[in-house]
């Protein structure tokens, strides 16, 4: 059942991977009207979606995918990657306000508050997972004592950058049929945005489905962790 999962989980990051890219290049003056600021502002959504979500979702998918690997192993991999994902995420946050308009004209609506929580709470949770799974010092009681905790935090920061990155997509279409009064709001770029949506949606509910199924953990798995837990 995981390994469905987890596969479900990738064929739909790779549509969502896609029609962001679709909308990103088939459209960039959608997201400014300033040609000499058009890379960064296009920057940003594909950082966010697939450099924080996707790739964010494919770290905690981790533990799932890697369960015939040791616990150190699987460690070393979640880590890897949410720090991939959160160097994207900060390089996309940069990206928008490195436009003409500068940060406070960019950091005024829901979307942009949401995002500095999702990115605060993201680094907050990779530091704490750092010292508490990857410091032999730190006892056995203390790291049992935060797993439900870092669990649940790292969940709660998947599913907020996701609803965040929604609210990012409503705001970017509320704007569009503004500014457009005459066009369709069944156009094709309104289809990919409302697609992209509904393929995050999916994708939130899969990653998050892989997280809490129970993991198939072989004999030699476990004879593995329990010789590192000794040094």
């Amino acid at each position: 059942m995981a390994t469905l999962v987890t596969s479900l989980a990738r064929l739909t990051s790779s549509a969502v991977a896609a029609l962001v890219l679709v909308w990103a290049l088939a459209f960039p003056s959608s997201f400014t009207s300033s040609h000499s600021n058009q890379i960064y502002s296009v920057l940003h959504p594909l950082l966010m979606v697939i450099g924080l979500i996707i790739i964010s979702g494919e770290a905690i998918m981790a533990h799932q995918s890697l369960s015939r690997f040791s616990r150190r192993s699987r460690k070393s991999v979640h880590l890897g990657l949410q720090g991939t994902a959160f160097g994207l995420g900060v390089f996309g946050i940069w990206a928008k306000f490195r436009g003409k308009d500068g940060i406070v004209a960019n950091f005024y609506s829901l979307h942009s508050w949401m995002g500095l929580l999702c990115l605060s709470l993201f680094a907050a949770q990779w530091v704490v997972g750092f010292v508490n799974f990857f410091d032999r010092i730190e006892s056995r009681r203390a790291r049992a004592t935060v797993l439900p905790w870092h669990v649940f935090v790292g969940l709660y920061t998947y599913v907020l950058a996701v609803v965040t990155a929604q609210t990012g997509l409503l705001e970017k279409l509320t704007f569009l049929h503004a500014r457009r009064a005459g066009e369709s709001a069944r156009s094709t770029e309104s289809m990919i945005v409302n697609g992209l949506g509904l393929g995050l949606a999916l994708l939130c509910g899969l990653v998050i489905l892989a997280a809490v199924l129970p993991k198939k953990v072989t004999y030699e798995t476990t004879q593995k962790d329990h010789k590192l837990m000794q040094y």
